[in-house]
């Protein structure tokens, strides 16, 4: 019988596209390149898509004799004795899907990537570049003069520009959910495989199955949210046609990972950002919801945390917090006609029994379970009624929805006006931001998938009894969510998001163990790294849904901002409102047009002809909605069943047929994640390790300075960071004026990626993706005025920066140490007899070093190991047995020294 549950890793992770006069063949290969799959697409059908999937699996001869068969049986036909008849058009990593207008269809390859993050293993990549081929050969196409237009408006959408996909973990869903999967029971999983056994997609898929005995491993694969996916309209072509593995979902937002080293134990924080396809554009043009209950700029953040020192679902600490951002959930816009920085609110529709509002919680009741928290910042007070309208509205429809809802899991409503607490000199913004935080914290709880330590529950903290969420054997479940708005939901949403996240944080590593009281400070190692996640994850977003950067930050409601910072704000302002009004609208149609909105039909108006897109997004103004949910049981009856529980992560039939389980021996590759992240079968270099160059809080953050406390919890002087400490004058301090993520500025290229197609796709193995760049980078930015002042302070002289004027000669002590150094690095090496004679003859005053080591055989090229006895050998078992939770029982010499230590410590 199986004895665990994993993810399956997707078989298809390197394309390559061949291609003939009549068709093109995508041959896909997992990362080792021994399994291959095969699509043949047809080229002589000028507006249709054919594609046939060969439904086996094709070993890496096989693959290697139907490809020369194929060559082969072109070129015969063409005539074409001297030349091939099979060419190698492109080598991909993914399909994004494929795509109609007026002519034949295109198919969208991802011909670049970058790994971004890592979760237990499982790699998180950034798309870098694409490729769009027409797929119809010339000889069948048929010409449209409005084709090219289309084409400018779809390749509009920059898939480089902060989209992301993984092979092996459902970016779409919370880490919540994914591990609640992996954890159903066993006997579950065994009635869902021999019932997906019987509609088995591959001949000869579960062959050999019923000999594998008790070494076999369920491998389970979820369908995807597709309310944050965003390729979802143009897979959903072949989505019943072609297996699985070639469907790659990609999420939209913002993925960044940083390194927390805690006295050398590494924590990895991850802050992934879903941005939802549904209702989706960008700031004055998409405002409040649809009749569909979906918001504007909506999006659900989660910050996940991580043991990095063991690296797997079962084995390994992982904890995780989710929060939601979204546009007041309102029939409301704003008339932009008008060339006004803040054009007034207007209430389109009456909706006096909340109908959209009761469609969009219903739908976060559904996913995040109950309590459903509202942060509402917009302004309260105002001379002219402005954003005041939307609260008002806001108030109405929680006051006319919690009505009917048990008293146990209504909406909770929190009102605060952010703006005018950051006017007023008396008033910390933070401060009650940190109080709000505590108090939507302890009830939503958070994820984690272990049980209490003992120590916490030796010594309880005060704050973590009074910890909500739903607590189960294995750990602890956060139900319900924080919807924080604003009327942008950006600059104010994304510093509430901050301070919650921040509260959240303390409470995860309290629950890992890292720290002794769930809280955190600022100006610690720890919260400047997350605050930097953050202000990147906000400048991203802001970027997507306003135009431009953030414009009030963190730092900017400390009133710790240098006075530079004013001088930005305002170009950012600027930057933002040119945006708005200029070149929204394009960005709004590409918008439409990637998502499937709007389909070009031949006869129908074109989409730039359209004098608004209302229509498109608001179903129910083009036809009748066949149903009308109750005005009084708004909700959907299984959901409220069961909450406080999310009804999606419910054991039900319902969710069970949203899963794809399948059993595989414990060897096979599609659930081996050890060999999926380590690679045995590659040439490693520490220097390309991603772990290696991601950002860490010791290398970035924490000070230089000889002697100082290495932990991440200590509060540091302003001056003492570690990001600070460029120099000793005050202008190499003010060199770093903008930090730019790698998401919004991608890297410059380097020669493979200016170099042709044809040197880019000459092998499956080469992989553009510049893993080892860094998530954020220091992008240096000066004047054309002030060239010449920042000419003299980077070339200084030479005896500043070494400390020595290499020009001159070296002393007679600096050359005994040199040939000391070089002495100690010839004595790791083997050397033979003749080497030892040589070394023998070394001149006065250097130290013939002889290698010290536990091994008898110890140098570069091979090693001894040293015997181990049998006490240690018991220790290293009794380790190994309790990191999987066999502990070994107390002897008396053992009960007695913990004794004396409690006694020590707190009697």
């Amino acid at each position: 019988m199986p004895t665990a549950a994993a993810p399956i890793i997707s078989s298809v992770q390197k394309l390559v596209l061949y291609e003939t006069r009549a068709r093109y063949f995508l041959v896909g290969s997992n990362h080792a390149e021994t399994k291959y799959r095969v699509l043949k697409i047809d080229r002589t059908e000028p507006k249709d898509l054919v594609i046939i999937d060969d439904r086996h699996v094709y070993t890496q001869q096989e693959v290697r004799e139907l490809l020369g068969r194929l060559d082969l049986g072109n070129r015969t036909k063409m005539g074409q004795k001297g030349s091939s008849g099979l060419f190698r058009a492109v080598s991909a990593f993914g399909v994004v899907g494929f795509v109609r207008f007026l002519e034949g269809y295109y198919i969208v390859l991802i011909t670049k990537r970058r790994k971004m993050a890592d979760i237990g293993g499982h790699a998180i990549y950034k798309i870098e570049d694409t490729n769009m081929i027409y797929i119809p050969n010339d000889s069948v196409r048929v010409t449209h003069p409005d084709e090219a237009r289309y084409l400018r408006i779809f390749q509009n959408v920059d898939l480089s520009s902060n989209f992301y996909f993984s092979y092996s973990y459902d970016l779409s869903h919370s880490l919540q959910y994914n591990l609640t999967v992996l954890r159903m029971p066993l006997e579950m999983l065994k009635s869902e495989t021999t019932q997906s056994r019987q509609e088995s997609f591959d001949i000869f898929e579960d062959e050999g199955l019923i000999t594998q005995g008790g070494s076999g491993v369920f491998g389970i694969c979820s369908e995807p949210y597709m309310k944050y996916v965003w390729n979802g309209e143009l897979l959903d072509i072949i989505k019943n046609t072609v297996h699985r593995d070639w469907l790659l979902y990609i999420i939209h937002g913002f993925c960044g990972q940083s390194k927390l080293l805690i006295y050398g134990r590494p924590v990895y924080v991850t802050l992934i950002a879903r941005r939802s396809s549904k209702f989706a554009g960008t700031r004055f043009l998409k405002r409040g919801a649809n009749c569909e209950g979906d918001v504007a700029n909506e999006v659900e953040t989660e910050q996940i945390l991580c043991d990095a020192s063991v690296m797997s679902f079962t084995a390994g600490s992982y904890s995780s917090y989710v929060q939601v951002r979204g546009s007041v959930p309102l029939y409301w816009s704003q008339d932009i006609s008008t060339m006004m920085p803040k054009p007034p609110i207007t209430l389109d529709q009456a909706d006096p029994f909340a109908h959209v509002a009761a469609l969009h919680f219903d739908q976060m009741l559904q996913r995040f379970g109950s309590p459903i928290i509202i942060l509402n910042l917009v302004k309260e007070r105002e001379k002219r009624k402005h954003e005041r309208i939307l609260s008002e509205e806001l108030v109405a429809a929680v006051t006319y929805l919690n009505q009917f809802l048990p008293p146990e899991h209504t909406i909770i409503y929190i009102p605060w006006d952010m703006a005018k607490y950051t006017k007023s000199k008396l008033c910390n913004v933070l401060d009650r931001l940190n109080v709000i935080a505590e108090s939507v914290v302890k009830k939503t709880g958070f994820f984690v998938n272990r049980p209490d330590s003992y120590c916490s529950i030796l010594r309880p903290d005060e704050k973590w009894n009074e910890l909500g969420g739903y607590v189960i054997p294995t750990g602890r479940l956060q139900t319900g969510v924080l919807r924080t708005n604003c009327v942008d939901c950006l600059d104010r949403t994304n510093t509430a998001q901050f301070m919650v996240g921040k509260c959240a944080l303390a409470y995860q590593l309290y629950s890992l163990g890292l720290i002794d009281k769930p809280n955190l400070q600022f100006d610690t190692d720890a919260v400047r790294l997350f605050e930097e996640l953050y202000e990147d994850h906000g400048d991203t977003l802001s970027l997507q849904y306003g135009g431009s950067q953030l414009v009030h930050r963190v730092k900017t409601y400390r009133k710790i901002a240098p006075w530079t910072q004013h001088s930005k704000d305002i170009m950012q302002t600027l930057s933002r409102y040119y945006s708005n009004a200029f070149s929204d609208a394009d960005r709004q149609d590409s918008i439409n047009l990637f998502l499937g909105v709007f389909h070009p039909t031949e006869g129908k108006p074109h989409l730039w002809e359209l004098p608004t897109d209302f229509y498109l997004h608001h179903k129910n103004t083009m036809r009748l909605l066949p149903t009308r949910r109750s005005y009084t049981y708004w909700w959907t009856p299984e959901v409220i069943k069961h909450l406080p529980l999310p009804y999606d992560e419910v054991i039900c039939a319902a969710n069970l047929k949203k899963l794809i389980v399948k059993k595989f021996h414990k060897c096979e590759e599609e659930i081996d994640i050890h060999n999926e992240f380590f690679r045995p079968y590659e040439l490693s270099s520490f220097d390309d390790t991603f772990c290696l160059a991601m950002t860490s809080s010791a290398r970035d953050f924490m000070p230089k300075t000889v002697g100082i406390d290495p932990s991440p919890f200590t509060v540091r002087k302003p001056d003492e960071t570690g990001k600070s400490v460029l120099g000793n004058k005050s202008n190499r301090e003010e060199a770093v004026l903008q930090r730019k993520t790698a998401a919004s500025a991608p890297p410059p290229p380097s020669e493979e990626a200016v170099s042709s197609s044809s040197e880019d796709d000459s092998g499956t193995d080469r992989e553009d993706e510049g893993s080892v760049s860094q998530r954020s980078t220091p992008v240096k930015m000066t004047d054309a005025g002030d060239s010449a002042k920042v000419t003299e302070n980077v070339v200084q002289p030479m005896k500043e920066v070494y400390g020595i004027n290499l020009s001159d000669g070296l002393s007679e002590e600096d050359l005994s140490i040199y040939l000391r150094f070089v002495q100690l690095g010839q004595s790791q090496h083997r050397q033979d007899k003749s080497s030892q004679q040589l070394c023998s003859r070394c001149p006065d005053g250097v130290t013939n070093l002889t290698p010290i080591s536990a091994f008898s055989l110890d140098n570069i090229y091979e090693v001894q190991p040293p015997r181990v006895d049998r006490r240690s050998t018991e220790i290293f078992q009794a380790h190994i047995q309790a990191s999987q939770g066999i502990m070994q029982p107390l002897g008396k010499e053992d009960t007695s020294m913990y004794r004396e230590y409690i006694r020590n410590r707190y009697l």
